[in-house]
């Protein structure tokens, strides 16, 4: 399996403690936890990753 690099923690997790990180794959992106890394990550291919953060920016996943 391809291992995600460049891992990054999304700039508004600040000092929250329910940060994901994101780390890029050649078609895609994986996402785990910050708090445990070493229960692993899941993978969205670049059409699920994309979806995902069109709807973000739309504002779907707002409380």
């Amino acid at each position: 399996m391809e291992q995600p690099t460049g891992w990054r923690k999304s700039r508004y997790s600040s000092n929250n403690t329910a940060c994901v990180e994101v780390g890029a794959l050649a078609d895609g992106a994986a996402v785990r936890d910050t708090k445990d890394r070493a229960a692993g990550f899941f993978v969205a291919d670049r059409g699920q990753w994309s979806a995902f953060v069109s709807a973000v920016k739309a504002g779907r996943f707002e409380r």
